[in-house]
């Protein structure tokens, strides 16, 4: 779903424009006599059921709705790692966090101002995350006694006053849809399992949410079997007209469109694994090279195999092998074929690759190695999120083998990281690993679409004829003699005439690419090898410091991170500052090589604070290079960070002079309202 995006708001959506919204498909489209609209800000809606409850889709279609809108959103999908959990049990319980504002923000928010239970499993496993005053909409048909003492519950928590500090709506969403459905001819199976579009349709009601596209989704979805089609798109419409008409849902409420906060374009919601598929595709596009991707299915990197194998169109090819060694075995071949050479996977994916990686290294060749990380080790937690393998990253092969490493901040950002990535396996012939996790993969944002003219020239020379003159004036090709600005080598295609040349994993003669085991030369290789990653030009890091380093009242403390840390990070500086706190950040995306500009940096502050969904791997690399001590803060909860978390964490660890964190932490959002302000979310 894409949405033009234009300054200033228009007077349509301008949140100081009072009135309705018609929506299509709905009974009359206008808001019943005394149901109060309320404004607010912003909303975090968690969705939460049984694993075959639809809750991904569900909050999917949500998302896309919201995205077609105009808001600003950051989305955090949850499913268990069995294929299929038993029914009703907390293990299997999958939810949907989405964070939807009419203002700039970062993360998918820390505490649901609502949640949507569609059975007792959900709700015990969702219920402690909630603040008190919450909204709690639960499918009372599933609350029967064998499903309540399947997950503990000694009485129905909708009788037993536990319940009481939240706003609970008791809704039976089965026989709601059952009831909508009747006539529909389908059995009653195959009906109950849309009450997840009743609720959807309920949802979509009382946030004011677009109509179209879902429906436009539906027929789609299920275009061979029409009456499956019809059967959602009814359950939806019904969920719409019962917030319309029941008593028990007297307020909907209204998220303006963040149109103020989006430079003028085309936008679309897009999740990470997705932004850096078309990453891949447009590398491909821009540098003028095949695209090939050899990669083995694994939790969470498939989908990018999904998506490049619809891409044919593009030159895209495709290869899903046998295992993760024959996977980066086909792609280092294509590259050496003279394609744009790519292979997905994860964590443990990464470990069966290394020796190919190291390959790769000697080879000098150009490889995009994507690693999207999850929860370790082993396999640990497949669909939970890590930011655990950049020390494997870093070292994790035999030998000297230095490799660049580049880390996408933001589920957007993955989309110039691929560039990034490509940009410099191409001019630097080298493999490249690019560092994603789970929370980037699954979670998405609003894009802007780039123009064609803004996506970097990676076109690439081949070598074309011999480029070493010998002793008697005749000329051959020299597969190692190397640029000198870059130091990479030449790149022959195969089946070039004069460029024939050996490969493999035997150390090389300098120029010549012979195989040699002359000390002297090994030393001179290895040394170059770590020259030219050493040498890659890579953007400076900035810092944003409002009030800078410098003078008696600067700042004195600098927040520095890397990954998908961005936004939980960004959010904690943004409460910090408006609590009074002086507060700089600085956020990594190259991690081999650094920024040049990083030692003085990290010098220029007092205190330098570290968060990273690991055991401080950041940390440790900072100290070794640097020699300066850094705070560590650290999580391995397979969960991303909460910004208030951050926020009290970098108050405590970094010295934040100022700042009553008890009392101003608990007023401020994202935004970073000001003391006072009235609250006006959810």
């Amino acid at each position: 779903m894409t949405s033009q995006v234009s300054s200033p708001i228009d007077e349509e959506h301008d949140p100081a424009v009072a009135g309705t919204r018609e929506v299509p498909g709905t009974a009359g489209g206008q808001r019943a006599p005394g149901k109060e609209t309320r404004r607010l800000e912003r909303v975090i809606i968690r969705f939460a059921g049984d694993s075959g409850d639809g809750m991904q889709l569900t909050g999917d279609r949500f998302t896309s709705e919201t995205a077609s809108f105009g808001n600003d959103l950051s989305t955090l999908p949850n499913f268990p790692a069995e294929i299929r959990a038993p029914a009703g049990t907390l293990p299997g319980v999958s939810s949907f966090q989405l964070h939807f504002a009419d203002h700039d923000i970062l993360t998918p928010g820390d505490a649901p101002d609502v949640l949507v239970a569609m059975n007792p499993a959900a709700l015990k496993a969702n219920i402690a995350d909630l603040p008190r005053g919450a909204e709690v909409i639960v499918n009372t048909d599933e609350f029967t006694k064998r499903a309540l003492q399947k997950v503990g519950y000694p009485a129905s928590p909708l009788e037993d006053g536990s319940l009481d500090g939240y706003s609970v709506h008791q809704v039976p969403l089965t026989t709601l849809t059952l009831e909508a459905l009747k006539g529909s001819g389908l059995a009653r199976r195959d009906a109950e399992r849309a009450k997840n579009m009743f609720a959807l349709g309920l949802l979509s009601w009382m946030y004011h949410r677009p109509t179209e596209s879902t429906e436009a989704f539906l027929r789609t979805k299920f275009a061979r079997k029409p009456e499956i089609a019809e059967a959602n798109i009814t359950a939806y419409r019904a969920g719409w007209n019962f917030g319309e008409t029941t008593e028990d849902f007297a307020v909907s409420y209204e998220v303006a469109p963040a149109a103020a906060a989006f430079p003028p374009g085309t936008y679309r919601n897009i999740s990470g694994n997705l932004a850096l598929a078309y990453g891949l595709v447009s590398a491909s596009v821009r540098s003028g090279l095949p695209l090939f991707l050899g990669s083995y299915p694994i939790t969470p990197a498939s989908d990018i195999l999904h998506e490049l194998s619809r891409h044919k169109r593009f030159g895209v090819r495709t290869f899903q092998a046998e295992d993760e060694i024959a996977a980066i075995g086909a792609a280092l071949g294509a590259a050496f074929g003279g394609s744009l050479a790519v292979t997905t996977t994860s964590g443990p994916g990464v470990a069966l690759k290394s020796e190919t990686i190291g390959l790769a290294v000697s080879l000098e060749l150009p490889l995009l190695v994507v690693d999207i990380q999850r929860g370790g080790p082993s396999t640990g937690l497949p669909t939970k999120t890590e930011q655990a393998d950049l020390l494997q990253a870093m070292h994790g092969r035999n030998g000297e083998a230095p490799v660049p490493v580049v880390a996408p901040a933001t589920p957007a950002d993955c989309f110039d990281a691929a560039l990034e990535a490509a940009r410099i396996a191409t001019v630097y012939r080298t493999p490249v690993i690019l560092l994603s996790d789970g929370y980037l993969a699954n979670g998405s944002e609003p894009w802007r679409i780039p123009e064609v003219s803004e996506l970097p020239d990676l076109r690439v020379r081949f070598a074309s004829g011999p480029n070493h003159t010998k002793a008697d004036g005749t000329q051959e090709f020299w597969p190692y003699l190397r640029d000198p600005e870059t130091l990479a080598r030449p790149w022959a295609v195969p089946g070039t005439p004069g460029l024939e040349h050996r490969i493999g994993g035997i150390e090389k003669q300098d120029g010549t690419g012979n195989i040699s085991y002359d000390p002297a030369n090994h030393d001179l290789m290895v040394r170059t090898r770590q020259a030219k990653v050493d040498g890659i030009a890579v953007p400076d890091v900035v810092v944003d410091d409002p009030d800078g380093p410098d003078g008696p009242d600067g700042t004195r403390t600098l927040v520095l991170g890397w990954g998908s840390t961005y936004g939980p990070i960004t959010a904690a500086v943004r409460r910090l500052r408006r609590a009074g706190g002086k507060v700089a950040q600085a956020h990594l995306r190259h991690l081999n090589p650094f920024p040049a500009n990083l030692g003085r940096v990290l010098s220029g502050y007092e205190r330098v604070v570290v968060p990273e969904m690991n055991l401080g791997q950041l940390a440790q690399m900072l100290r070794a290079k640097y020699l300066v001590d850094v705070v560590s803060y650290n999580q391995v909860t397979g969960l991303p960070f909460k910004a208030e978390q951050l926020a009290r964490a970098i108050a405590e660890l970094g010295g934040v002079s100022d700042l009553d964190a008890a009392g101003e932490l608990d007023a401020l959002g994202e935004q970073g309202r000001s003391k006072g302000q009235e609250r006006t979310d959810v």
